[in-house]
């Protein structure tokens, strides 16, 4: 969900030329761009050790079948049945971190407030995020912003993850948006390619201030 782990060196990678294209649409991911992914705090909220925050992230959130997760394909009990064939020893750790993940996301103060600006700017502003259905029903409060926006799409509920063209395209066929008319922000490398390969304008997002930056040299 939101693949802090996946980072790569990340810069803001605009493609084709301004003059050419008009920019309407802001596209955002959520995690770490709109909201804190902090899944190690949250861990360490739990009152894990270092050691034992390593071996639960090892079974979980640092495994392939996180991505399930966000998929949307299998229940929380199949999930947690994987995580568990992974480390049998810490079951009951497993159990105890995820079976509430409340505080797992957190809100980002400046999410409303940039969301107002751009659409009073005349933007349209959408959101495309690798998201479990877990993490919307407990972390709801962190997603307060989502009002404000003109829609998107949250993986699970799609059961279509990124970097998968098919998600992009979704997007753009479910709101009558064009690739080239839109700027895809994400901190995660593979998934702004992704967009790029569309045609949309990519930012690889390290902070409001850097990604603001890339945006004003686009709109």
């Amino acid at each position: 969900m939101f693949g802090e782990w996946q980072q790569a060196w990340c810069g803001a990678q605009p493609i084709g030329r301004l003059e050419e294209k008009m920019v309407r649409n802001i596209v955002f991911d959520i995690g770490n761009v709109l909201t804190d992914f902090r899944w190690r705090e949250f861990l360490q909220d739990k009152g894990f050790e270092d050691d034992m925050i390593q071996r639960i992230a090892r079974a979980s959130v640092l495994s392939p079948f996180w991505n399930e997760l966000d998929r949307g394909e299998w229940d929380t009990e199949r999930l947690m049945a994987e995580f568990i064939k992974l480390d049998p020893e810490i079951e009951r750790e497993l159990h105890a971190a995820y079976d509430n993940v409340t505080g797992m996301v957190t809100k980002r103060a400046y999410a409303i407030p940039w969301i107002k600006e751009l659409k009073a700017k005349g933007y349209g502003v959408y959101y495309l995020s690798n998201f479990s259905d877990k993490a919307y029903e407990d972390c709801r409060e962190a997603l307060d912003f989502l009002p404000y926006m003109d829609g998107g799409i949250l993986s699970y509920q799609d059961k279509l993850i990124k970097p998968d063209e098919k998600i992009y395209r979704l997007l753009l066929s479910r709101f009558g948006l064009k690739a080239e008319e839109c700027v895809f922000l994400d901190d995660v490398p593979r998934n702004v390619e992704a967009a790029q390969e569309l045609g949309f304008y990519g930012i690889c997002f390290q902070s409001k201030e850097q990604a603001e930056a890339e945006l004003e040299k686009l709109l």
